[in-house]
Formats: C-alpha cells, structure tokens, sequence
C-alpha cells in the first residue's frame, strides 16, 4: 500500500542539500507520495537539474505573495475542524517559546503559523480522499517545530532528521521536546545519535535510526582513466568555516614547495569567499587554485571523472558546529576517487584510514599536506582506496537502501532498539 507524506523542509531547492533531493527522489521512486513544505525558497540562481524530476507539490510557507487573506482563511478552516486542537497548540506554543531558542529563524508563534497552513492542506486532503499517514521534518530546528505543532492540529504520527548543526545548536530542552512528540528521530551518523542520547532523556527519546546520505549509484560511478592528465585536487563544499578552507588553502601551499605540478579546483559559494580568494594570492596560489563558485550537481559529476584526488578539511567551530557525514565525500568515494580528509564529526564512520581513504586529525594542516602528496604520487594507492572507497558507498550508502529505511519510519515500524556501530574506531594519520 503506497503511503502519503506531509514532507517539511527548511529551504527548497538548495543547491548545497543534494542529500535532501535524492532523498525525495528516492522516496517517490518507492510510491511514496510526498507533499512537500518549505519554510522558505532559496532563491539560488544555480539549481539541480534533477528539481524537474521530483513529483510533490510544493508550498512556500514563507512566500510574500502568500496573502493575508488566504492564512486567515487557514487559521478559520483548522479552528472550524478542530478547536480544540486549534485552541492546545496555540496554547502551547504561547507558553513554550524557548522552542524556538538558538539556531532558528522564527518565533514559536510564526511556527504555529505555517503549521496551521500544513494542517489546513492535510483538512484538505483528507475531504479529497487522499489523506496522508504521516508527517515528517527534515532538519530539527525550524522545520521539526513546524512538524511537531502541525502534528498536534493534525493528530498525525510525526519524526524528523536532524543533521549538524541543526542538532547541536538548539537548546537540550527543546530538541527534548520535539523528541518527545516524535514517532522516530533519524539522523545520519553515529556521532550525532550518540549527541542525542547525551542531549534527550530517555524516557523522552523515541527510538533513534541512523540513516547515511546514499547516493545514486548508477550516477555517481568510476569514470575511465586519463594517464596523462595534470594533477588535478577536486574539493566541494559551502565556503563557511567549519569546511576548513582555509585550512585546505595553507596544506596547497606546502605542497606546491615540493611538488609545483598540480591543479586545484573548488566547487560552491559562501561568506568567506573573498577572504579565500585572499588566502590564495597571499600564499602565491593563484596560478593553481581556482575557486568556482556554485554548480550544480552534474558539474560536480563531470568535475569527480577528471580528478585525481578528493579532498575535504572540516574541523568543529568553536560556536560547536561541525559535519556529520558530508556528501560530497560519499559521492567522490562512489565514483572511485581516492579521499583525504580529516577526522571530523562523522567522517570516520564512512572513511577508515589506509583502508579505503586517507584520514588526518582535524587543523592539521601539515599532515593533511602530506597526505595529498602521498596520493598524488603514488598511483597503486590511488587505485586501491579508490575501490576500496566505491565498495563502502556501495554497501553502506546506497540511496534506494536509505529510502527504504525512511519508509520503515513513516509506516511506524522501527523498532526500539538501534543497530550501533560496534567496530573500533580507526586510526588516524599521526
């Protein structure tokens, strides 16, 4: 039986949240219908050429053409349905606005708001005949708030995924709360599980899955090999600090005294842009470092087929931002690109040191030097961590096996238990 979806999202399309696409896409794929909710458009002029491909209909929650009129005509429809539920959540959310503390962008009242819009879409869906079964938020600040208080008008089963900072910067307190009105809470490494556990009671916790990023394995695969081709270090991520680009920038810099033959190209945008492009003069990297700016993902595919290696240097902030497991590093890792990265967040979930990539301690910006020169120039060892790197996504990030999992969740069959990840942690290069 096909299973109806009430899907809330922070922004959409965003460009650097390809992960959040293929998980839309790969749901659909499954029968899922999904109607999906944005707090806000991102309004990139860059978007995935894949954004056609998705079915849902799409609401806006914050679009200024959303006319007065028509909200009113929301809160008048869910109050007529359900005035109690109505009068509750109001009622909740006026006593409870530290909900909406730390890493959010709206008041617990502008969350009631859009829940009220969601709700009065699923009052219509239900008089239509195509009532949903559940309600799911991904990310756990503001759309989980929206999800949690659209559930209580609704009375559907609700959960939400939380990711990075998301997760770890809202308040113990009301991730408790939305944890506690939740059928499920998944997020996409151990690491954070293990945030939650420490951060949410136990009698408040629902059961915690750990669902991976997956990407399209029949996209994201080796590309033929070009002996001749310049050096070529590919790295992708939003320019903000805790990517470490800076960091990336200094190692680039060693590396050019003893090994001057090399290209770096750096794909996506961000506040510190111009500061990079700085960093870049000043370190005398002009002539092999081009920071590109935003792409979509099928530049970033055809970037992967001509790359030698794949690098990333995330690093915790001290604000307690940090990576769980970025995507980009699975979807090198699937195209057979030897990585080296740092030991951040997640990440040594997915890579294992010497084993199917190469792993330094996070600001290390010597080891992380010799790492890139030891995969330049040593082809063998590219060839090994790059298949290697290609088994793991295969087995363990697949996106169509992530999906599946997520169905689990919206037709409330997980269980109480967690499956843990019992293997000992790996090394990390000295």
């Amino acid at each position: 039986m096909s299973r109806r979806v009430i899907y809330v999202v922070r922004s959409w399309p965003r460009l650097s949240q390809t992960f959040v696409l293929n998980e839309v896409l790969a749901l659909e794929r499954r029968g899922i219908d999904l109607a999906i909710f944005a707090l806000v458009h991102s309004e990139e002029t860059v978007v995935q050429p894949q954004v056609a491909e998705v079915r849902a209909p799409l609401t806006v929650l914050t679009r200024r053409r959303r006319a007065l009129r028509a909200r009113l005509r929301a809160h008048g429809s869910v109050l007529t349905a359900a005035p109690q539920e109505y009068a509750a959540t109001l009622w909740f959310a006026l006593r409870h606005p530290s909900l909406a503390a730390g890493y959010t962008s709206g008041t617990a009242l502008q969350c009631f708001d859009h829940a009220v819009t969601v709700a009065a879409r699923v009052l219509r869906m239900r008089q239509e005949g195509v009532a949903p079964d559940h309600l799911h938020a991904h990310f756990a600040h503001d759309p989980a708030l929206v999800g949690l208080l659209a559930a209580r008008l609704t009375g559907l089963p609700f959960s939400f995924t939380g990711h990075a900072r998301d997760l770890l910067q809202i308040p113990p307190a009301a991730l408790a709360a939305r944890a506690a009105a939740a059928t499920a809470l998944v997020t996409c490494c151990e690491a954070n599980a293990e945030h939650i556990e420490a951060a949410v009671p136990a009698e408040a916790r629902p059961p915690v899955l750990v669902v991976h990023h997956g990407v399209d394995l029949a996209r994201f695969r080796p590309a033929a090999a070009d002996p001749g081709r310049l050096p070529t270090i590919l790295s992708v991520g939003r320019l903000v600090e805790k990517k470490g680009y800076d960091d990336l920038l200094q190692a680039l810099a060693l590396l050019r005294a003893t090994s001057p033959t090399f290209r770096c190209d750096v794909y996506g945008d961000g506040p510190l842009r111009p500061r990079l492009l700085e960093l870049r003069d000043q370190l005398g990297l002009r002539d092999h470092v081009v920071l590109h700016g935003a792409c979509s993902n099928d530049r970033v595919l055809a970037a992967l087929a001509s790359a030698t290696v794949f690098t990333l240097a995330p690093r915790h902030t001290e604000d307690g931002d940090r990576d769980g497991i970025p995507n980009v590093l699975v979807e090198a890792m699937a195209c057979a690109v030897p990585v080296v990265t740092t030991a951040a967040g997640g990440i040594p979930e997915l890579l294992r040191h010497e084993e199917n990539g190469l792993l330094v301690p996070p600001g290390d910006v010597p080891a992380l030097a010799a790492g890139i020169r030891r995969l330049l120039g040593n082809p063998w060892l590219q060839r090994r961590l790059g298949t290697a790197g290609r088994a793991t996504v295969a087995r363990d990030y697949d996106v169509h096996d992530a999906a599946q999992k997520l169905e689990l969740v919206f037709r409330g069959s997980v269980g109480s238990e967690r499956p843990r990840d019992t293997s000992s942690a790996m090394a990390v290069a000295p």
